[in-house]
C-alpha cells in the first residue's frame, strides 16, 4: 500500500478548491462527490430532467437541473453545464468519465471562465484524443505502437492501408474511446461495406468522423497501466490492469495485477505508461493502454485515456490510493504526495461491471425499473453504485448500475469472493449481467489467466447460454 513521501505541500501554484461542479451522472458523480466530502469540499451537480431525484442530487450540497434527458440537450451541452458551473459560484469542474470529461473544447472552456479543470490541462486532452496525434507522441517517446495508418479520408485509402497491413484490421475512429467507434473487418470486400458507416457513426458519437485503420491481434489482452502527474513535473504510475474479458470492445471485468505477464513485460509497460504520461506533461490521472499478443509476447501501446477510468477503484484497492481525491489535489496545484517507491502492490483486486444488459439475448440493454436492489456485502467487498430500490434506468444513457470490486491476499481468493458477492447481489425488476460475470469467473479459462479479448464471443458466451439452456 502507499504511504505519503515527504513532498512538500507548500506551492506557489496551489488554489485551493472550494466548490465543485459535478458535470456527470450516475456512478461516477456519487464517486466524485464522496471524495469531495473526505477532502472537505462543497459540490454542485448537473442534472437532467430524469436524473433529478437520483442518489447523486440528493447528495450533493446542491443540484442544479440543465436540460431534458438526451445528453445532448444536457450532460454534452457545454453552455449549460459552464452556466451552472458559474452560476453556483463553483471555482472548479470535475467531469467524470464520458460526457465531456475528453473533450477539449470543454477544457479550455472551463479555463477561460476561471475555472480549474480536474483533469489534464486542455492541449494534454487534444493531444491524447486525438488518437493518431497520441500513436505519434507514443512513437516519439520510444514506445512501441502497434502497426497502422494515418487517419484516411476514403475508402480506397483505407483498402490500400489495410492491403499492406494484411487482414484483417481493426477500424477505429480517431476520436474514439471506451471502446466505441471500432469495428474488426476481415476482408476488403467488408472494409468496403463497413467504411461509411464507420465514419457515420464516429461523427455521430463523437463529432468526429475521422478514421484509421490498425492490425487487429487476434490472441490479444488489453493491458493498461494508471498513471498520475502533478503540476510540478512528477509522474508515477500505480500499477496495471488486465480488462481483456470484454464484450463489443468493452470491459466486462478488470482485474490488478494483470495475471500471467512476464515480469519483464509487466516492467516494461510500466516504464512505458510513465514515458508516455511524461512526454504529454500529464498534470492529473490518466491511463495508458496498451496490447499484449499473448502468442508473441510483445506489447503495443493503443490510446491514452485522459480521465479518471471506470475500473480505477481496482487500483484503489491494491494501492490504498484514492485516485479522485488525487485528481483534485493535484488541480489545487498540490505536489503528488507519493514517489514511485512508495507504491506498493498489495494482493489481488477484481471488478465486475454490473449492467442491465440480457447476456441470453446478446447484452441487449433493458431499460427498466429497479424494483429490489440488495448490495452485497463481505470480506473485502466494494460496491460503487448510484442504484436504489426504484431506480428508474432509462434508454438515454450507459446502463450500468453498479460496479463490485473483490480484494483479497492473492487473485483466487479475490476470485472466489467476487463469485461469492455476485450470488448475494439482490436485483429484481431489470436483467442483469451478474449471473453471466459469475459463470465466466468460474471458469477455467478465466481461472487460468488465458482468456483474450474475443474470449466471451467465442467461448464465454456460447459455454453461459449453454449452462443456462
Amino acid at each position: 500500500m502507499a504511504s505519503p513521501s515527504t513532498l512538500s505541500t507548500e506551492s506557489p501554484h496551489r488554489t485551493p478548491l472550494r466548490r465543485v461542479l459535478v458535470a456527470n451522472r450516475g456512478e461516477i458523480a456519487v464517486r466524485v462527490i464522496k471524495a469531495c466530502r473526505a477532502l472537505g469540499i462543497e459540490t454542485v451537480t448537473v442534472t437532467s430532467t430524469v436524473d433529478r431525484d437520483g442518489l447523486a442530487a440528493r447528495m450533493a450540497d446542491r443540484a442544479v437541473c440543465i436540460g431534458p434527458a438526451p445528453a445532448s440537450q444536457s450532460y454534452l451541452a457545454i453552455p449549460a453545464v459552464l452556466s451552472a458551473a458559474l452560476g453556483a459560484g463553483c471555482d472548479a469542474v470535475h467531469p467524470g468519465y464520458g460526457f465531456l470529461s475528453e473533450n477539449p473544447e470543454f477544457a479550455a472552456a472551463c479555463v477561460a471562465q476561471g475555472l480549474t479543470f480536474v483533469g489534464p490541462r486542455p492541449e494534454a486532452v487534444a493531444q491524447a484524443g486525438d488518437k493518431a496525434r497520441a500513436r505519434e507522441l507514443a512513437r516519439s517517446a520510444g514506445i512501441p505502437v502497434l502497426s497502422g495508418s494515418p487517419v484516411v479520408d476514403s475508402t480506397e485509402a483505407a483498402v490500400a492501408a489495410a492491403t499492406e497491413l494484411g487482414y484483417p484490421v481493426l477500424v477505429k475512429a480517431a476520436a474514439g474511446g471506451g471502446g466505441r467507434g471500432m469495428s474488426v473487418v476481415e476482408n476488403e470486400s467488408e472494409l468496403r461495406a463497413r467504411w461509411s458507416s464507420a465514419a457515420a457513426e464516429a461523427q455521430s458519437a463523437f463529432g468526429d468522423g475521422r478514421l484509421y485503420v490498425e492490425r487487429f491481434i487476434r490472441n490479444a489482452r488489453h493491458i493498461e497501466v494508471q498513471v498520475l502527474g502533478d503540476k510540478h513535473g512528477n509522474v508515477i504510475h500505480l500499477g496495471e490492469r488486465d480488462c481483456t474479458l470484454q464484450r463489443r470492445h468493452q470491459k466486462v471485468v478488470e482485474e490488478s495485477p494483470a495475471p500471467n505477464l512476464p515480469e519483464k513485460i509487466r516492467q516494461d509497460i510500466r516504464r512505458s505508461g510513465v514515458l508516455f504520461a511524461e512526454a504529454l506533461g500529464l498534470d492529473s490521472a490518466g491511463t495508458v493502454e496498451f496490447i499484449y499478443d499473448a502468442d508473441s509476447h510483445e506489447f503495443a501501446f493503443l490510446e491514452f485515456n485522459a480521465r479518471i477510468q471506470v475500473e480505477h477503484p481496482v487500483t484503489e484497492m491494491v494501492t490504498g490510493v484514492d485516485l479522485v481525491a488525487e485528481q483534485l489535489r493535484s488541480a489545487a496545484g498540490e505536489p503528488l504526495r507519493f514517489t514511485q517507491d512508495d507504491i506498493d502492490l498489495t494482493g489481488h483486486a477484481i471488478e465486475v461491471r454490473i449492467t442491465t444488459e440480457d447476456p441470453a439475448r446478446g447484452f441487449i440493454p433493458n431499460p427498466g425499473t429497479v424494483h429490489t436492489w440488495e448490495p452485497p456485502e463481505g470480506e473485502g467487498i466494494r460496491v460503487d453504485s448510484h442504484c436504489e430500490p426504484g431506480y428508474v434506468v432509462t434508454p438515454y444513457y450507459d446502463s450500468l448500475l453498479a460496479k463490485i470490486v473483490a480484494h483479497g491476499p492473492d487473485r483466487d481468493v479475490a476470485a472466489d469472493r467476487m463469485v461469492a458477492a455476485l450470488g448475494r447481489l439482490g436485483v429484481t425488476g431489470v436483467p442483469t449481467t451478474a449471473d453471466f460475470a459469475r459463470v465466466a469467473l468460474d471458469h477455467a479459462d478465466f481461472r487460468a489467466g488465458t482468456v483474450t479479448t474475443d474470449w466471451i464471443a467465442s467461448r464465454g458466451l456460447p459455454d453461459y447460454l449453454e449452462k443456462i439452456s
